[in-house]
């Protein structure tokens, strides 16, 4: 069996979590169709991941207040369809049904673009454009280059004075930082691949939220890890399934996105904060925190740093210049302990000595002016998110939940063709990427991510082009389709 196929690790759900996951049984109906529905459509969305093995019928029965054979029916008819399967002294366990086509699917992270030709509004990518004081700090870091003229140019940490910078932005959010537990990379995804590339070998687990940033599972099974998903669900991320997975599977790291989550919009509270605080110090689990959304703050108060006022061995954060600034300058950093942050800047001078120095010199000067740089982009992505609700809210009938900050929304289409509508809107001149590419197992065939990073006519654009698409996939204006009851339409998209 693979490493990463969906049932080589497994983890258990109580069936008091599954009640809560399922919510209140409708009045009316049958009774075991409508549980087997349920089941079946918490797959599909990633609130119950595969490779979950289910309570007994009897323990279900009990939480749920129905008879053991409505069970029995349930799990019977979700073998039939392929989301169940039951092996002798394992259970039943969570799956997808076999669709030949899957193993053609991008699994590696989002598409290249490859469309400036203006015609095509690319929605594909979640990334701002350059803010107006960009060419500005250019031009003072093109001013400040000539007293490194006479170094190497080689900076194996990063400037001395972005790491301080750095540094002095984590002590202003309550963690006191020093220049040395910063070391400045060559992008968030460098920072991300090299902490994996770290600690995770062959067969290793890591643990990631379902769903999660589709080039952070690339960079695990290009490890040789194996991705294991906790849901991120309506209110957030599972923090008792959370705990529970850490401990049965005993990780060799956790990756969080504590910050405006990529691609769902939400936001660990404090007290989830400091449960992922206690979890690392209790399982002596290596906690990597992507905070490169953090800066975009649309509504409500900044989020608290996730590393607390102490300094940590067991976590480390990621940043970016990307999110907040400009993608284009190719800037990220990793805040650790020293000990973590010297290691990982040992390996990284095996693939890339430092980063370029004029990029760093134009983040320091962008930092020096980060509140009036931020408040433009936070306003302007107001703005770009107020359009695109708006725009769906006129032309589709899906369900948008309202982000506070980062972004993207995390669309519900109502229906499991996230793949066949990608594929046909860019006929229609729209790109985006699926559902499926944010799971780490298949799920996700019924929701969509929607950046607002473009300007607003541009989301106007790419509303009606996926209106277009959606109505030639026979999906009218107030269409929407219920959980599919046949493996033929839940498993393959509807072309």
């Amino acid at each position: 069996m693979p490493p990463d196929h969906p049932r080589a690790v497994e983890r258990r759900v109580s069936a008091a979590a599954l009640q809560r996951t399922l919510g209140a049984m409708p009045a009316g109906g049958t009774a075991y169709l409508a549980l087997a529905d349920g089941l079946r459509r918490a797959v599909l969305d990633g609130s119950l991941p595969l490779a979950t093995r289910l309570p007994s019928e009897r323990e279900l029965a009990e939480a749920l207040g129905v008879s053991r054979t409505t069970t029995a029916a349930a799990y019977q008819r979700l073998r039939e369809q392929g989301f169940l399967t039951t092996r002798r002294g394992s259970g039943s366990v969570t799956t997808l049904p076999s669709e030949p086509g899957r193993a053609g699917r991008a699994r590696d992270g989002l598409p290249l673009t490859g469309t400036d030709d203006g015609a095509t509004v690319d929605l594909a990518v979640a990334a701002p454009t350059a803010p107006p004081q960009l060419a500005e700090a250019a031009a003072r870091a093109l001013e400040a280059l000539p007293r490194l003229l006479a170094t190497t140019g080689y900076s194996h940490q990063g400037l001395p004075g972005l790491r301080a910078q750095v540094a002095a932005r984590y002590a202003a959010r309550g963690t006191p930082t020093a220049p040395d537990e910063v070391l400045v990379t060559t992008g968030a995804q460098q920072a991300i691949t090299l902490v994996i590339s770290m600690v995770v070998g062959p067969g290793d687990r890591v643990v990631v939220e379902q769903p999660t940033y589709p080039n952070v599972l690339a960079a695990i099974r290009a490890a040789g890890g194996r991705p294991v998903p906790v849901p991120v669900g309506p209110h957030g991320l599972d923090l008792d399934l959370l705990e529970s997975t850490v401990r049965q599977v005993a990780p060799r790291l956790v990756h969080l996105t504590p910050d405006h989550h990529n691609p769902t919009g939400q936001s660990l509270d404090d007290e989830g904060r400091a449960r992922v605080r206690e979890l690392a110090a209790r399982h002596r689990t290596l906690v990597m925190a992507d905070e490169t959304l953090t800066d975009l703050v649309l509504d409500g108060p900044p989020p608290s740093s996730i590393t607390g006022d102490a300094t940590r061995s067991g976590l480390v954060a990621v940043g970016s210049a990307s999110k907040s600034f400009w993608g284009g300058l190719r800037v990220g950093w990793v805040r650790g302990h020293r000990d973590v942050v010297g290691r990982l800047a040992t390996r990284r001078a095996h693939h890339d000595m430092s980063t370029a120095v004029l990029e760093q010199l134009v983040v320091e000067e962008l930092l020096a002016r980060a509140d009036e740089v931020l408040d433009v982009r936070r306003a302007q992505l107001r703005v770009q998110r107020d359009t695109l609700l708006a725009a769906v809210a006129r032309h589709l009938p899906w369900q948008v939940p309202v982000p506070a900050g980062g972004l993207s929304t995390w669309v519900d289409l109502g229906a499991p063709v996230s793949s066949a509508l990608a594929a046909v809107a860019v006929r229609h001149g729209v790109r985006v990427a699926p559902g499926p590419l944010f799971g780490a197992d298949g799920s996700f065939e019924d929701r969509l991510r929607l950046p607002f990073s473009l300007p607003a006519e541009d989301l106007e654009r790419g509303v009606l082009g996926l209106a277009a698409a959606w109505r030639s996939l026979g999906m009218g204006r107030d269409a929407r389709v219920a959980a599919p009851s046949t493996v033929s339409s839940a498993a393959s998209p509807v072309v």
